[in-house]
């Protein structure tokens, strides 16, 4: 889910073109409307249905749920999957689970008004800003949207935050005798060939937060993430960065023993890694700290329109939000939950440490960001 999507491995690009080569199968069912003839593709809340239990009527005599680029492995999804399929019934199919958030935007514009068309999203920050302007979003209020903290929203009800954490240092302690704890180690001639990150950060969020994370840590701000693409220029001249893009599968061969990921990701695979004899350690680096969520928007065209929103009301629920923290996510109802009382404590007290209170960049600054990325990522790594 980064500030854009691989989620390979967050958040891989490598399957954009098969995204695009992809046909659909048809034209789009007919809008669904309720028994009271509401029109669920222009319902902006369960109020509009007649309450909760007329949307997960309407929801049920879709009985589907097209979503793109949602690995199971990825924030626990697997689990939010398998609980809404058995709370209602509602089957969800999943294309290009490994795909980035460009690639979620692709389809939604080169499939509309097909059958195939992705009902939901789930995107990096600064392409759920795109999706928006773009006016490819439904607005729709959950009915936690209050509760959402402010600057994590679309004021439309476009978009909104769902889970995130922070950029993180995932090191293989069996293959690399000394673990980086900060952006400043991983230049260091000892790591020559080990450091990658999660995809293309002109596609993937992950990777887009590991550069933004490197800027922080050599000068840069929120205003300006250039110092984070000399940074890994000069990894790369020194030989440190491998282009490979990071998976759990490139971790197990040894391919990228160090992975600059999301702290969710990183603290996952370290679960996953036990049974395969893999010591994954994972570090927030201090000198680098950024913070990112994801979004979870709906496609204004959507097949399913009703599942679509019920599908949201049920990540925002505190049965979402804490299969979120279930899988190391720090979800974005969090703090209410906490005062609520509704937070698995348990969970929360396995989240990676940090500290102080994170920080997030705007709409402006991301937009520029992305843009400076655009034009000279290619050029920081190439040769």
């Amino acid at each position: 889910m980064n500030l854009f999507p691989p989620r390979t491995a967050v958040i891989g690009g490598a399957l954009a073109a098969a995204v695009l080569t992809l046909s659909a199968c048809g034209a789009a069912p007919e809008s669904t409307t309720t028994d009271d003839g509401v029109n669920a593709a222009t319902a902006t809340s369960a109020k509009d249905f007649g309450g909760m239990d007329a949307l997960v009527a309407a929801a049920k005599r879709e009985g589907k749920l097209n979503a793109i680029a949602l690995p199971r492995d990825w924030a626990n999804y697997g689990a939010l999957i398998d609980g809404f399929q058995k709370k209602y019934g509602i089957k969800i199919e999943v294309e290009n689970p490994d795909g980035a958030s460009q690639d979620e935007i692709n389809a939604v514009t080169s499939r509309k008004g097909q059958d195939r068309a992705p009902d939901v999203l789930d995107l990096g920050s600064s392409f759920a800003l795109s999706a928006a302007q773009q006016g490819l979003l439904a607005p729709y209020k959950v009915a936690a949207f209050a509760d959402i903290p402010e600057g994590q929203k679309d004021p439309k009800a476009r978009w909104y935050n769902d889970y995130g954490g922070y950029i993180s240092i995932g090191c293989d302690a069996k293959r690399v005798k000394e673990c980086p704890e900060t952006f400043a180690d991983l230049l260091k001639p000892k790591y020559k060939g080990q450091v990658a990150l999660n995809g293309n950060p002109t596609k993937s969020g992950s990777a887009f937060g590991g550069v933004w994370a490197a800027s922080l840590a050599s000068g840069g701000s929120f205003d300006d993430i250039q110092p984070g693409l000399d940074f890994f220029a000069k990894l790369k001249k020194n030989g440190n960065y491998t282009p490979v893009e990071s998976t759990p599968a490139t971790v197990e061969k040894g391919e990228t023993p160090i992975s600059i990921d999301w702290d969710y990701l990183n603290a996952g695979y370290a679960d996953e890694f036990k049974s395969k004899g893999v010591d994954w350690k994972v570090v927030v680096p201090a000198d680098g700290k950024f913070s990112q969520y994801y979004s979870q928007a709906i496609n204004k065209d959507a097949p399913h329109p009703a599942a679509a929103r019920l599908w949201q009301e049920y990540l925002y629920s505190a049965e979402g939000q804490n299969l979120w923290l279930a899988g190391y996510a720090r979800p974005a109802l969090m703090p209410a939950m906490e005062k609520a009382g509704t937070l698995d404590k348990t969970a929360a007290a396995k989240l990676p440490k940090v500290e102080g209170t994170p920080a997030f960049p705007t709409e402006d600054q991301q937009t520029k960001a992305k843009d400076v990325l655009g034009q000279g990522w290619a050029k920081a790594v190439s040769g």
